[in-house]
């Protein structure tokens, strides 16, 4: 019997492969999407790390130095020159993530990334209202968009690796991975999920969320001491919540958009827009004499869930935050969407028999469910963040706010994959900006 040279193994090995491939189909797919998704966590967490690191140290340092806040116009003179002159091809942010998504085209610009990051720690240094999610995730989308190119993904994987980019960057900005995947699905397409990319989706947070860690950065802990006995009279007053919660959103979606649009009517030149708006919120902080209302507000939002707030709380940071982003500062909306509907929550305890830890975290996640259309995602935020024995409570607040909220959201690119009930059947397949 002659022997088998190297030449014949090494074929009878790449067949055995190749049997093996077609026999299982699903394993080249899931070898390539853990590959890449390490790559999207270690990069998208470790900027979301430096991130909140640079975030924790500006913040800190304004609270040490006020008379920063009376430099926010000029800060938002530069942030607006920069992204008028440099950056208009970039400006759109988060819509631009979801735009691409469905209309797959250039790669997205890796500047998006550095300019989100320095208008944001800009916009908080200086005292504007602003969150972080959204600088998370159109870093994450900037970062992970530019393996497509090496990868040659095709339309399809780029709008998998953009569902697995925003998962990270959520996962892994909050601490929490399961919420990330989950809202990484139902972002783009309200009403819809594509399982077809829940593998990456969930490994991509879940790395990116473990990489973060690794930079052993820490994450805000909330405390939920009690929670009631499921009962027909907590339902009732959770649902009466979750009302109230979605009117909230739709107010917040819809005044956004307003105040957006009036800027741009009065104030033609745009990066005239941030001094504007950077003076109003200026003059209003002296006037109140607080810092309260500006930045992130983790220290309200904490004690939301321990002594029941007034009602001016939440309509304040709101308008703080309606001014501060549509004039054109960079940062996020769902921080400060936290922080109002946990104050509004904790003020609502009041008048609802609840307790006032239970009453804050659901307006936590229930006003931010009804403003981004992601229900699923603040359910499972919720018992990630709170504990599992909320879930009942926080799913009646998310899904009735979510209802309430109507065909508003603060992301105008989402497309109504599957309209919220038959009223809305008409609206499928069209975007929240063309309604």
């Amino acid at each position: 019997m002659p022997f088998k040279t190297e030449k014949t193994i090494s074929k009878k090995t790449s067949l055995q492969f190749r049997l093996f491939f077609r026999k299982y189909p699903t394993v080249p797919y899931l070898l390539k999407w853990l590959f890449i998704c390490a790559l999207i966590g270690i990069l998208v967490g470790s900027a979301s790390a430096g991130f909140l690191q640079s975030l924790n140290w500006v913040t800190t340092y304004r609270e040490n130095h006020i008379w920063l806040i009376a430099l926010l116009p000029l800060a938002g003179l530069l942030i607006g020159l920069l992204y008028h002159y440099y950056g208009k091809d970039v400006e759109a942010g988060n819509n631009l993530l979801i735009q691409t998504y469905h209309r797959p085209q250039q790669t997205i610009p890796f500047k998006m990334a550095p300019f989100v990051y320095l208008g944001t720690l800009a916009t908080h240094l200086f005292g504007g209202s602003a969150g972080r999610e959204g600088t998370a995730l159109q870093m994450a989308g900037a970062l992970s968009d530019q393996l497509s190119k090496p990868f040659k993904l095709n339309a399809g994987d780029r709008q998998t690796l953009l569902v697995a980019a925003v998962a990270a960057g959520f996962g892994s900005v909050f601490g929490t991975p399961l919420a990330g995947a989950i809202f990484g699905l139902e972002l783009f397409l309200i009403g819809k999920l594509k399982y077809d990319t829940i593998f990456p989706a969930f490994m991509a947070a879940l790395l990116a969320d473990l990489t973060t860690q690794l930079w052993q950065v820490h994450h805000t802990t909330y405390q939920m001491d009690h929670i009631p006995h499921l009962a027909l009279l907590p339902i009732g007053y959770a649902l009466l919540a979750g009302l109230a919660f979605g009117l909230c959103a739709a107010g917040f979606s819809k005044l956004m958009h307003l105040a957006s649009a009036v800027f741009k009517k009065f104030v033609k030149y745009p990066p005239l827009r941030p001094v504007v708006g950077g003076l109003m919120v200026a003059v209003a902080v002296w006037t109140l004499g607080t810092t309260q209302y500006i930045g992130l507000g983790i220290p309200t939002i904490v004690n939301a869930f321990e002594t029941p707030l007034g009602f001016e709380v939440f309509a304040l940071k709101m308008a703080f935050t309606i001014v501060t982003l549509a004039a054109g500062f960079k940062g996020g909306e769902v921080t400060p969407l936290f922080f109002i509907g946990a104050a509004l929550g904790s003020a609502l305890s009041f008048w609802l028999p609840l307790p006032v830890g239970l009453m804050a975290g659901m307006g936590f996640v229930a006003v931010f469910a009804g403003a981004t259309n992601t229900p699923l995602a603040c359910t499972v935020m919720a018992m990630e963040l709170f504990g599992s024995d909320c879930g009942v409570y926080v799913a009646l607040a998310c899904v009735t706010a979510y209802l309430i909220s109507g065909n508003t959201g603060i992301y105008r690119g989402q497309v109504i994959g599957e309209a919220k009930h038959i009223r809305y059947k008409f609206y499928n397949n069209k975007r929240l900006e063309e309604l």
